[in-house]
């Protein structure tokens, strides 16, 4: 497979190297800036929409009468779902474009996390948290090609890293938002004012709408060639190894990732016992090692390469992961301090993702097959929080079930080894 370099309108060759920090921004032009913004707005509310599940988890399952397991179902389902909506609009990316497709995944996540406020009993929000699914899993497919595609080479890892950082934005103003929704309302209330808030990120529909394009030369070679957005191409000879390793990659990494997501507000609220202050106090010790993990993986991607920061992150995952749980009773402070470096690895070895997985497929699938694979990993990954929820119930207890989220960390190190290193490849 050949490779051909797509630089932004305006911007200069790779050889042309700068050394100042926000060079990748710079060099974006004022469409792709644009465009990085959306992708930004657009992942930022994602998370925030998603998030608001597991921080108000605790108050569903007292409301509802439910336990662990049925908790952990709720957002089993959303990821299911979301693999297919991901997939779904990967294929449409390649088809009507990224930024349309863009605004239909912001509208699907935004409207049915609203109507989870309004559910009446278990089932019919576990059917709305599905559906919100549907717009959650695609967004991040459409967003990280966007601005893969109007990015320079060099700087193509920590540009979409830095799209991928908006995760951490959006996790912080959920935990904001929750704190105090939580101190000004009943629980019995709070879990529903608090999905009412997910109504945010139509507003980022309208200017979305007005403001960004996709990247003219990806646009050009998208519409001229005769298989784009069709499943199949992803499984022809010559990608289909790409493929099986690329998915396998999503699910280790995603099924670790969200186990900590899923089961940490409810471990620290439940197991370490901290109040809802004290649980917003520490979730932002976590949302900060988060943050700058993005940025620095975004870094480190771009120069140790795409494999090799997903396995030292793999890595640090686990033993951080490992320590956190070990934390014995009593050393708030410590559950504190160590949720910094838990929210950095875990973190950090998404930030090679976007730019990884748009460097492994050409452009007239390059939606379809970063959608696909991506998703099928949190779809298969989503299994990992209800494992946990139920393995929860035995002898092993939270603690000890938490750790299920290993697992996920050494498929994703064994899948690389299917897989070829990325950094420096051109797209086509």
């Amino acid at each position: 497979m050949t490779y051909s370099f797509i630089s932004a309108p305006g911007g200069p060759r790779p050889a042309d190297r700068t050394t100042r920090p926000f060079d990748w921004f710079r060099t974006l032009g004022a469409t792709g800036r644009r465009a990085f913004f959306g992708a930004f707005g657009g992942y930022g509310m994602d998370s925030y929409d998603f998030q608001v599940l597991p921080l108000a988890l605790g108050a569903i399952g007292s409301y509802f009468a439910i336990g662990t397991g049925r908790s952990g179902l709720l957002t089993t389902v959303t990821l299911v779902v979301s693999a297919l909506g991901g997939a779904i609009a990967g294929a449409l990316a390649d088809r009507i474009g990224r930024v349309r497709t863009l605004q239909v995944t912001i509208a699907m996540y935004a409207v049915f996390t609203v109507l989870c406020g309004l559910a009446w009993n278990f089932e019919s929000l576990l059917a709305f948290r599905a559906l919100q699914g549907l717009g959650f899993g695609g967004e991040w497919a459409a967003g990280a090609i966007l601005v893969a595609e109007y990015a320079r080479l060099e700087y193509r890892g920590r540009a979409v890293a830095y799209v991928q950082s908006a995760w951490a934005v959006g996790w912080a103003l959920a935990v904001g938002v929750y704190t105090l929704v939580f101190q000004l309302f009943d629980e019995r209330v709070a879990w529903r004012v608090l999905f009412f808030t997910g109504a945010l990120p139509a507003l980022l529909i309208v200017w979305v709408r007005r403001s960004v394009t996709d990247a003219p030369a990806a646009t050009e070679r998208r519409a001229s060639a005769a298989e784009r957005g069709r499943f199949d191409a992803i499984f022809r000879r010559d990608l289909l190894r790409t493929t099986v390793f690329a998915a396998l990659l999503a699910t280790g990494v995603q099924g670790g990732y969200y186990t900590l997501a899923t089961w940490l507000p409810t471990y620290v609220q439940k197991t370490r016992h901290l109040t809802v202050v004290g649980t917003g106090g520490y979730l932002i010790f976590v949302v900060s090692g988060a943050f700058l993990g993005y940025v620095c993986g975004g870094i480190l991607t771009d120069r140790l390469g795409r494999k090799r920061n997903i396995q030292l992150f793999a890595v640090l995952s686990v033993v951080f992961m490992v320590s956190y749980t070990r934390i014995p009773q009593g050393a708030d402070t410590l559950v504190l301090v160590l949720g910094f470096p838990l929210g950095f690895a875990t973190s950090a070895i998404f930030s090679g993702f976007g730019s990884y997985l748009s460097e492994l497929f050409p452009t007239a699938v390059r939606g379809t097959g970063q959608g696909f694979t991506y998703n099928f990993g949190r779809g298969v990954g989503a299994v990992f929080p209800t494992a946990v929820g139920y393995l929860a119930g035995t002898s092993l207890g939270l603690t000890g079930a938490m750790l299920f989220g290993a697992v996920g960390y050494a498929l994703a190190v064994l899948a690389l080894l299917g897989l070829p290193e990325t950094r420096g490849r051109e797209l086509v």
